[in-house]
Order: C-alpha cells, then sequence, then structure tokens
C-alpha cells in the first residue's frame, strides 16, 4: 500500500518526500475536498518533487459541467504529473459520471497519452447528494479511467471509517479489482486507521491532517508526522 501524501504548496514538498510519501498530491482545500491548486503551484511542485515519485493534481470537486471539467484536467495534465483526481460531486446518476469521466479522459490524455485519471466519489454522498461510491467502479470502468478513490465531502469530523461499514468498502476494493483499476482510500483517515486501511488493501492511502502539524487547512506537512504514517504502513 503506497502513501499519498496531500499538499497545499512547494514548501510542504521536502517534508513530505523526506518523510516517505509514496505520491505528492496537489490539492487546494480551501476549495473543498479535492479543491484545485493554482497551475504555477503544481508547476513547481512537480519541479522539486524526484522524479521517480509520480504527482497528483486534483482539480475539483466536480459540479455535473463536463465540459469545464474537461478544460480542468486538460490543464492539470499540462503541468506534467503523473495523475489528474477528479471528484465527482456534481453528476448524481451514473450516465452522467460516464459523460463527465469520458470527457476528463479525453482532455487528458491528449495533452499527455501516459497520464493516469483517478475518479473519486464521497462516503458521505447520501448527505451531500453525489454518485453513491458503489455505483463508481463500473462507471469509472467504462469511462477509461485508471482507478477510483474514496474520499469525504465533508470535512465535519466523520471519516471513511465512520461514514462506511466493512462491508461497503470491502465491496467497493472488490469492485476496483474486478474492473482491473487501482484502489486509492482517502477521507480524514488518522495514523491509527492503518492497519485497518491495510487490511482492505486498496493501493493507495491518502491523507492530508494526518501528515500535517496544525490542520489540514492552516498547518504544514511535517516529516515525523509522514514518517510515522509510513512506518505503520511498512510494518502493517
Amino acid at each position: 500500500m503506497r502513501l499519498l501524501v496531500s499538499v497545499i504548496h512547494e514548501e510542504e514538498v521536502a517534508p513530505a518526500v523526506a518523510g516517505g510519501a509514496d505520491i505528492i498530491d496537489i490539492k487546494n482545500p480551501r476549495e473543498g475536498s479535492l479543491g484545485a491548486g493554482f497551475p504555477h503551484v503544481i508547476r513547481a511542485v512537480r519541479e522539486l518533487t524526484p522524479p521517480g515519485v509520480p504527482v497528483s493534481a486534483a482539480i475539483g470537486d466536480a459540479p455535473n459541467l463536463p465540459g469545464m471539467m474537461a478544460l480542468a484536467a486538460a490543464g492539470a495534465a499540462a503541468c506534467g504529473v503523473q495523475y489528474v483526481k477528479v471528484g465527482l460531486l456534481g453528476p448524481r446518476e451514473p450516465c452522467d459520471a460516464l459523460l463527465l469521466l469520458a470527457a476528463v479522459c479525453r482532455a487528458a490524455r491528449e495533452q499527455d497519452p501516459a497520464v493516469r485519471i483517478m475518479a473519486t466519489a464521497y462516503a458521505d454522498a447520501n448527505k451531500v447528494g453525489s454518485l453513491p461510491p458503489l455505483d463508481l467502479p463500473v462507471v469509472a470502468a467504462e469511462a477509461g479511467v485508471d482507478g477510483c478513490m474514496l474520499d469525504t465531502a465533508s470535512k465535519n469530523g466523520a471519516t471513511l471509517l465512520s461514514l462506511l461499514g466493512a462491508a461497503q468498502l470491502e465491496e467497493f476494493v472488490a469492485r476496483c479489482r474486478g474492473a482491473g483499476l487501482l484502489c486509492a482510500l482517502a477521507g480524514s483517515l488518522r495514523e491509527d486507521d492503518v492497519p485497518r486501511v491495510h487490511e482492505l488493501d486498496p493501493d493507495i492511502m491518502g491523507v492530508r491532517t494526518a501528515a500535517c502539524r496544525g490542520g489540514r487547512l492552516d498547518g504544514r506537512v511535517d516529516h515525523d508526522a509522514v514518517r510515522r504514517l509510513k512506518d505503520r504502513i511498512e510494518s502493517a
């Protein structure tokens, strides 16, 4: 299981990499769970991250506007990242999610054929009115996406593990595996959650708050926090 650490600016790259992060993810949490970072920040983070460490860029908690999100995906892919991550906040029906994801895939790969697309559903979908998490893998596979992620739309203290039960999480991972997709789990996960997440066997565990000193918005990624997470993963 690889550790993805979300950064909001280039100064956080060094402690994340030094702590052992396997993937550096760029997002702007002031604009939402998967808020999009600015292009100049994405380019700077990619430049400062060692070539062997993949970089991911979130392009937003997407409304049901395929054209707008396709343009965002093209912009992120043009910045040289290895992953483009889109949150399906607006599309509520599988047919709408399929159209949006297909548009994102086409636009991003026209910029860089090697870029990988990660589609994200929300564990609190029933509260925010978005696509149910278990519907995502089939839709993502049909759209040509490379992987699926679960996150939480609202950052109000609830976590992925408190919102979804073991059976639902196991089923999500199984559906990703069955569709040949990468599987990532995130959503206010803590260091103490590592053993349970490891048992679910996703490809990636994503964090920000757990890797920071001072919180997800105003805090900074901390080398020691990242190292503790990495050590827990390696010993799980």
